[in-house]
């Protein structure tokens, strides 16, 4: 054993991920103290929550138009083989309650909100502004990361019914140019397949993936170096992680409410 190796415990690398999992939980435990401390300071918090909701309205409008009008186009004809074009409605309406609402508006607002966290804490991290804060004696962890984490967390499932409802629209639009029906028709055909539990489920996960992408963006903020160059990494790398932990609790939620169908 060479006298390089000997200074890890694994290795360099395993080592590195191992520190930087030990430093991420630190910084949740770190957050929560706060946020349950006292002080929350809401008006940040409502600047906070109207700059993710409000402004993300226009392009979650979009996409979720779009994603229930071409879910809606590209189901049909698989269900025209087996002459069951009359489940379309049911079919889109779980597709999008249960699974591509709360996956797309997290998406989007992983792109969105996930990146503009990082660069922003970043920019305020490398530019030595948040320890400007901490000499002007007010908490930057209280005041820049639970603000965002809790607006994040609240508003990414307000947004999530939006898109459903939106998508809906986008489906209906489909439905209707092919078959004549009528939009009550179409929600009460379309809702009899949804159960309590799909609801929950949805809930569930928007909450769970709107608190990890403003909990992953404050924390590649916070931790930014290396001037303009770790800003854009930090944004990068917001969106990268934000995504696949995304992806992974998609899966593990999933499995959960399996258990209890």
């Amino acid at each position: 054993m060479n006298s390089e190796s000997a200074k890890h415990v694994f290795s360099e690398k395993v080592d590195d991920w191992l520190m930087g999992f030990y430093d991420a939980f630190e910084f949740v435990k770190l957050v929560f103290r706060e946020a349950f401390s006292g002080g929350f300071e809401f008006t940040e918090f409502v600047r906070q929550c109207y700059s993710i909701g409000l402004k993300s309205l226009p392009l979650i409008s979009l996409t979720g138009f779009v994603t229930g009008y071409v879910f809606t186009k590209q189901s049909r004809p698989s269900l025209m083989e087996f002459g069951a074009t009359s489940w379309l409605p049911s079919l889109v309406t779980i597709a999008i309650v249960r699974a591509l609402a709360p996956l797309v508006t997290s998406l989007i607002c992983s792109g969105k909100i996930g990146s503009g966290i990082g660069a922003e804490l970043g920019s305020m991290k490398v530019t030595e502004q948040i320890d400007a804060m901490e000499v002007s004696a007010v908490n930057p962890i209280r005041f820049l990361v639970v603000t965002r984490v809790a607006a994040a967390t609240i508003t990414i499932p307000i947004l999530s019914f939006y898109c459903a409802l939106v998508a809906l629209a986008g489906a209906f639009l489909n439905v209707t140019v092919n078959e004549e029906t009528n939009v009550l028709a179409f929600l009460e055909h379309g809702f009899d397949s949804i159960v309590f539990l799909d609801i929950i489920t949805a809930v569930v996960k928007a909450t769970s993936f709107g608190f990890t992408i403003g909990m992953i963006g404050c924390y590649k903020g916070f931790n930014a170096t290396n001037g303009t160059q770790g800003v854009g990494q930090a944004a990068n790398s917001s969106v990268v992680l934000s995504m696949f932990l995304i992806f992974i609790e998609e899966l593990f939620i999933v499995q959960v409410a399996n258990w209890f169908r």
